[in-house]
């Protein structure tokens, strides 16, 4: 398989790989935990990590190790059935780490995260300062979602590891993402069409390349190729080069740092969000809405001017000054994202007000801005997640 320049280039750039691996990866086919398939990528990562690279391991796996512990023959669907079966899981999988880590002389990490652990401003800086000395004692950090303790209902889900994944590379400047799956990359159609190719390379995940997923969830996993282009979509606009690739096979990480042409690479954009906007765009949490109307739209998305409460139309969200909101555009897409300037009630009362009689109004005028452009991340054009 010959080598490509643009993956050759984009591992220069890349100092720490973070590589998630699905649950169909690492389970067999019966749903049992696939503790040969854990040692082959031990073996690897720690070939990762003799290169002088850090390696972050983002693992699905709990609810599927619990599942073919238990003998269950599909995912469970309640809340409390699934929490119980991920605790079960977790054991399993962490002790199967543990031991594949220990035959090449390291430790495994484990590190278990709520969306809610991110979404604080103070934990997401938290939690790189511990990823480092976890790096810093030779250790390979795990980190998954803590299943047997996120609460859909109380949206603390990062609602599927690929985009927990990309979550953590935005916590690492100099990080390549590498998503493991059951597939090849992504293809032109879906990859049982003889007509499908794989995308060798993807220069901006634009509305035809969305188009390209073809999702199937079967009774064990939860991502699909949907998601994985949403963390794609979250880590390239932070700057990062991602890949996905084929996690059976033996010999992935090794051919993807030879910069052979496996899996699909996604090149990271021009203009990447950068410091604090990546925080506000991907993982905090958000407060509320603000909807504008066509002129702040274009201002804000296309000129990146702040936004003003004159091309406010509708608040909507109960949130108090300093937290995120998203700002909606006229046809009901999301596009940005920003730390607000007033409270919800305030910034009710000001709807469509020049910025020169908010005074009037509210009897004080702390900023002339609602949102200041330098707290404001954009969207790329896509519609991201709500």
């Amino acid at each position: 398989m010959s080598t490509d320049i643009n993956r050759i280039e984009a591992l220069a750039a890349a100092e720490t790989l973070v590589v998630k691996v699905g649950t169909r990866v690492l389970t067999s086919p019966d749903g049992c935990l696939d503790r040969e398939r854990i040692a082959i990528l031990a073996e690897q990562l720690c070939k990762v990590m003799d290169t002088g690279r850090t390696v972050v391991l983002v693992s699905s796996g709990a609810v599927g190790a619990g599942i073919g512990k238990l003998g269950l023959t599909e995912r469970p669907r309640m809340l409390a059935d699934l929490q119980a079966v991920a605790a079960i899981g977790q054991t399993d999988l962490m002790q199967a780490y543990q031991h594949a880590f220990a035959q090449h002389g390291r430790h495994a990490a484990q590190v278990l995260l709520t969306a809610e652990d991110l979404r604080n401003r103070s934990s997401f800086l938290n939690l790189r300062n511990a990823l480092r000395q976890i790096a810093a004692y030779k250790a390979v950090p795990i980190i998954n979602e803590n299943d047997s303790v996120a609460v859909e209902e109380l949206m603390t889900t990062f609602g599927d590891n690929d985009r927990l994944a990309a979550s953590v590379a935005s916590l690492i400047n100099d990080a390549m993402l590498v998503i493991l799956t059951d597939i090849d990359g992504l293809h032109t159609c879906h990859p049982s069409d003889p007509n499908s190719k794989r995308m060798s390379t993807v220069e901006t995940i634009n509305h035809e390349v969305i188009a390209m997923a073809c999702d199937t969830q079967n009774s064990v996993s939860k991502g699909g190729m949907s998601s994985k282009l949403v963390a794609a979509q979250i880590a390239t606009s932070h700057g990062h080069s991602v890949i996905i690739g084929p996690g059976r096979d033996d010999r992935v990480l090794e051919k993807i740092l030879a910069g052979e042409s496996i899996g699909t690479l996604f090149q990271p954009e021009e203009k990447p969000i950068r410091g604090r906007l990546r925080w506000i765009d991907s993982v905090a949490a958000l407060a509320g809405e603000l909807h504008v109307d066509l002129g702040a739209a274009r201002a804000v998305g296309e000129r990146g001017k702040s936004l003003l409460a004159i091309g406010i139309r509708r608040v909507e969200g109960i949130f108090d000054r300093g937290e995120v909101v998203a700002i909606i555009d006229p046809q009901g897409n999301e596009l940005a994202r920003g730390l607000i300037n007033y409270t919800s009630e305030e910034a009710t009362k000001i709807i469509g007000l020049p910025s020169g009689q908010i005074d009037d109004v509210l009897g004080h005028c702390p900023f002339d801005t609602v949102v200041h452009c330098d707290n404001i991340a954009i969207n790329n054009g896509l519609p991201l997640p709500r």
